[in-house]
């Protein structure tokens, strides 16, 4: 690990503002990402700025709409047990409970999740070629062992997947990401805060340097009550996801008036399809419709030679994962 320097912020405007004016600067709240790459050497910040005094950032408030905002240092742990969650957004909770351990759920945070990198082999190698880590010197993985890495939003520059289980139901969810930079604040919809790999690798997300991720949003959505999450891994527990899904269905009369689809574990992020929502709008909420989703949701997959077996084992998770939702009503 690099030497580094280390400050302690009491509010989030000195937190900004000492990031901001120190370009190898870094925010550390739960650090349970962060510092393993640090130790890697893939991450190498001169200062970290640790904000896990600001109160502010810690709270889950009820919103006014009937939505709910979860500060951005509220533990993992906090938000999967906290009742709200697990009454009107169940899917949440259970994605959260899908991943790592109780002892890293405890200190993981809201923000940090969303800046979760990817678990490649070759972007956590400092001596393997990686766009995301060193732009311009290749990926390693397109002609690597690929067996974990993404089918969807992949390019010809990399093609690793995006670890969390949380940011897949935020991203059924609809969640809006509130963030505090140097120029004011700003709020950005969950599925517009990624950017696409193909565009640039080595940027994940759309913050600035020295933009603070301060909350997120929850909006109001009476049917995500009836919302499952599925993750299928290689073993029971502390893995990563080789294919998710989280979902919620709104079912009157026999028909889906409207569906919430996101995947894990499959894609460059967390991976809205709303092809297979469109093709759930109006249908039955049986099998064959289930199926139909599941084809429109991975019809534009991009497998590698070890990870073709994704395309199928993402189909039937969705389709489980539908299952157990109608099986609600």
């Amino acid at each position: 690990m690099e030497p580094f320097e280390y400050a302690r912020a009491d509010d989030a405007t000195g937190a900004i503002t000492e990031v901001a004016t120190d370009p190898a600067a870094s925010f550390l709240a739960g650090g349970t990402s962060l510092v393993d790459l640090m130790k890697l050497g893939v991450e190498t910040p001169r200062t970290l700025v640790d904000v896990n005094r600001v109160a502010a950032l810690a709270k889950i408030e009820d919103l006014p709409d009937g939505g709910l905002r979860l500060g951005a240092n509220a533990r993992n742990s906090e938000v999967a047990y906290d009742p709200r969650v697990v009454k009107l957004y169940p899917v949440l909770s259970q994605a959260i409970l899908s991943g790592a351990t109780g002892q890293l759920r405890n200190m993981a945070s809201t923000g940090g999740n969303l800046l979760q990198r990817t678990r490649c082999y070759y972007f956590r190698d400092v001596y393997s070629p990686c766009n995301k880590r060193e732009p311009g010197s290749g990926c390693a993985a397109l002609e690597g062992f690929n067996r974990i890495h993404a089918l969807l939003g992949t390019s010809d520059l990399c093609i690793a997947t995006h670890p969390s289980d949380m940011c897949v139901a935020l991203a059924a969810l609809d969640a809006v990401v509130r963030i505090q930079g140097p120029d004011g604040e700003r709020a950005v919809n969950i599925n517009d805060f990624y950017i696409p790999y193909g565009i640039d690798p080595a940027r994940e997300n759309v913050l600035s340097h020295g933009e603070l991720i301060t909350a997120v949003d929850l909006p109001a959505l009476p049917f995500a009550r009836r919302s499952h999450y599925l993750k299928v891994r290689d073993r029971a527990s502390y893995e990563f996801a080789l294919a998710s899904a989280a979902v919620a269905l709104d079912v009157a009369d026999g028909t889906i008036r409207e569906a919430r689809v996101a995947l894990g574990g499959v894609a460059s992020k967390p991976w809205r399809s709303r092809e297979a929502e469109t093709v759930l709008a109006g249908a039955k909420p049986d099998a064959a419709s289930f199926q139909v989703a599941a084809n429109a949701a991975l019809a534009d997959a991009k497998p590698q030679k070890f990870n073709a077996f994704k395309v199928e084992l993402a189909k039937h998770t969705l389709v489980r994962a539908l299952e157990t939702v109608a099986a609600m009503a």
